[in-house]
């Protein structure tokens, strides 16, 4: 039976970043539905068939490209897929076909979405972090095992530790350096993981970004006000956080 299992929440989790792939394509279109119309060709705007939207093995079968018009698929497609079915899993074998399954991949799946919009657009949804801080911190109370004064405390400290940040940095640089869509991002993300996840969280998205951004501009020719956007790098903190962050935090601070 467990076999089944694993192959039923792999497969979900595929079909999922299918759906995760429209969301990333239309929040950022305001007024955009998610909904309708159906699946359509970005090029030639042709209806995608049901056997040409099969996660993963559509775009194999397909070479990457449009059945109609042969124009290239993005690889973001198949991509967003994969990831998602791994992250299905992974979080299956954590926590078993439970209530702190379904919310944690469903806070992953928020996770995935604003991550790569982020780094299409630059921008990061107040459609999910805005109803994400209250839903997710209502899931982490009754759901995850976490103190209700624990995630809201998360929630207030993760905004007003962005906010802090991003008030001093354009005071001393006179730019702005961090938007009101990362102040959101971390409360969202310390609503779910309570208040305890924060400097996880923040040094490891802080480092990542770093060294990605610093070989970006070098390998771009970019000085350091080439703008890097953060939120995928904090998605990816709290990604690994809920996966391995609390205990490795307790490894450091209690050895």
């Amino acid at each position: 039976m467990g076999i089944f299992l694993d192959i039923f929440v792999t497969v979900m989790g595929a079909a999922i970043g299918s759906f995760l792939n429209v969301c990333i394509l239309r929040l950022p279109e305001e007024g955009q539905s998610i909904v309708r119309p159906s699946s359509r060709c970005p090029r030639c705007g042709h209806a995608i068939r049901w056997y040409d939207n099969v996660p993963i093995l559509s775009y194999l079968i397909l070479r990457g490209a449009c059945r109609d018009c042969g124009g290239k698929i993005s690889l973001q497609y198949p991509l967003v897929e994969a990831l998602t079915a791994l992250l299905s899993f992974l979080l299956f074998r954590k926590y078993g076909l439970s209530w702190a399954w379904l919310f944690s991949f469903l806070f992953v799946c928020s996770l995935v979405v604003i991550a790569f919009i982020d780094l299409r657009h630059q921008i990061i949804p107040h459609a999910i972090t805005l109803p994400g801080i209250p839903f997710f911190l209502a899931a982490a109370a009754l759901f995850m095992g976490y103190r209700f004064v624990d995630v809201f405390l998360g929630a207030a400290i993760g905004a007003a530790t962005l906010y802090f940040v991003a008030v001093y940095y354009e005071a001393v640089t006179g730019r702005e350096g961090m938007g009101g869509g990362d102040v959101n991002l971390l409360a969202m993300i310390g609503a779910f993981l309570g208040w305890k996840s924060l400097l996880f969280v923040v040094l490891a998205s802080s480092l990542l970004g770093a060294v990605v951004g610093i070989a970006v501009m070098v390998a771009k020719g970019k000085d350091m006000k080439y703008a890097i956007p953060f939120g995928p790098f904090l998605c990816i903190g709290a990604a690994a956080y809920l996966f391995c962050g609390e205990r490795l935090m307790e490894r450091i601070l209690f050895r």
